[in-house]
């Protein structure tokens, strides 16, 4: 496989972290913890500038990209705190997790690109395994009443799988510019904090501990990782390989004893982990093409 669409699956184990530590962290309003965690990555991708190779300054970034950038991770976090507070958490965050599956589909819009139908059975198994774990196989139960945190949960899906695509049109744009877009969303989570929520920090060294581990993986390191990813790697296996951080997410819970084993998460790892290796058959099945090897 891809070396850059491994790079890019690693985004997808550290945001498996971020239930655990968010857990950690206490009673920290989302915005507030959002701003935190975001300066924190943004210090990820500065410390990363004074190691790896600077980008060429001659290469001028299309304002587009800004656009996109601050708008992807800005935006998929409002619009998924605002789902959170308008409608159940279940039913809002398995919409919200619709964003693997618009890739994958999406992808199929790419220069270059090509839908094949062991991708788009791939991320509908995930999805099915994602429903089992999110859903803890109960019933959904939509509720008119929460329409608007329904539509918000919508966006929160579109936003993400639209940044994750049209970053691959932009594959010359340097990861390094993910620092920036970093700094941006800590700057306007921290604006959101003041206008909506009652500031609480963090108690004590465990929680404030977590708070720095979400920045520098979940929020920190994986999206220089995805970016990686979506703009060199395989972008239909990475959709459907996606499905993958709910279920690492819940076992990560259960081995640090905040969940327990069942019958369910194993139906739910033999769905995902088979959606994955269904869409990644065609990638195994040959050798790594140039745009997969090139990071």
């Amino acid at each position: 496989m891809g070396r850059a669409t491994l790079i890019g699956f690693s985004a997808v184990a550290m945001w498996a972290l971020l239930a655990l530590l968010t857990d950690a962290s206490g009673q920290v309003p989302p915005f507030l913890l959002s701003a935190i965690t975001f300066a924190i990555g943004t210090c990820v991708g500065l410390v990363a500038r004074l190691v790896m190779p600077a980008p060429d300054r001659s290469h001028r970034i299309p304002p587009q990209v800004w656009v996109i950038g601050i708008a992807g991770l800005f935006g998929y976090h409002f619009f998924y705190f605002t789902a959170l507070r308008n409608a159940p958490a279940v039913e809002a965050s398995l919409i919200a997790y619709l964003w693997p599956l618009l890739i994958v589909l999406g992808s199929a819009l790419m220069p270059g690109e090509r839908l094949a139908w062991n991708h788009v059975v791939g991320a509908l198994l995930g999805l099915a395994g994602t429903f089992l774990i999110v859903t803890k196989g109960g019933a959904l139960a939509f509720d008119a009443r929460y329409a608007f945190g329904y539509a918000m949960a919508a966006v929160c899906a579109l936003s993400w799988s639209s940044y994750s695509l049209l970053s691959r049109r932009f594959p010359s744009v340097p990861t390094s510019i993910v620092t920036w877009f970093c700094a941006a969303t800590s700057v306007l989570s921290l604006a959101r904090h003041l206008l909506l929520e009652k500031t609480v920090l963090p108690d004590g060294p465990g929680q404030w501990l977590a708070v720095i581990g979400l920045g520098l993986m979940p929020v920190g390191a994986a999206f220089y990782a995805w970016d990686i990813g979506v703009k060199r790697g395989n972008i239909q296996v990475l959709g459907a390989a996606s499905y993958a951080a709910p279920l690492l997410s819940t076992l990560v819970l259960i081995a640090a004893g905040v969940a327990e084993p069942s019958l369910r998460i194993l139906a739910a790892c033999v769905l995902i982990t088979g959606g994955a290796v269904l869409a990644a058959k065609s990638l195994l099945m040959r050798k790594p093409a140039a745009k997969e090897v090139n990071a």
